[in-house]
């Protein structure tokens, strides 16, 4: 009878075990499945900010580069003021004048190409880009500016 019970005893726990492991499979198949389900999701929701960051990125560009275009139209306009305000100099200081302008509508010009020639790459090399750019504009401003006053320089007796 000992050894009856002893059997039964060992007959039991290890059917207990074997029930008891595949309760835990079950639960390790079903954790394993919503892990996948939250992966899921995380993905997806990675891929949205992906994508919400892309746009606004491509949005920043767009927007910049109409800021710039307004710029390089207002340069030209100012050059072409100029232009007309010293039509009534000296020949010769005219002609240094439109050495001057020539050069400032060259420079308006390439900044112009350079900005209609950049492709939307990485974010890093569109702030250097942005940062070189935004330079360029202002040593323009500041060469017109300085052309300026050298005009009015002349005119005073």
């Amino acid at each position: 009878m000992k050894k009856s019970l002893l059997i039964l005893t060992i007959l039991m726990s290890t059917a207990g075990l074997t029930f008891t492991a595949c309760n835990t499979s079950e639960e390790n198949v079903e954790d394993a499945k919503e892990n996948v389900e939250n992966t899921e999701e995380d993905v997806a929701d990675a891929n949205r900010e992906l994508e919400e960051a892309n746009q606004a990125y491509l949005a920043e560009v767009a927007d910049y580069k109409q800021q710039v275009a307004d710029k390089i139209e207002e340069n030209n306009k100012n050059l072409l003021e100029f232009k007309n305000r010293i039509s009534a100099e000296k020949v010769q200081v005219k002609e240094d004048y439109n050495k001057k302008i020539a050069e400032l509508e060259k420079r308006n010009s390439d900044m112009k190409k350079k900005m209609d020639d950049y492709r939307v790459e990485a974010k890093d090399s569109w702030k250097n880009f942005k940062a070189e750019l935004d330079h360029d504009m202002n040593e323009i401003g500041k060469a017109f500016g300085n052309l300026t006053k050298d005009s009015t320089e002349l005119k005073k007796p």
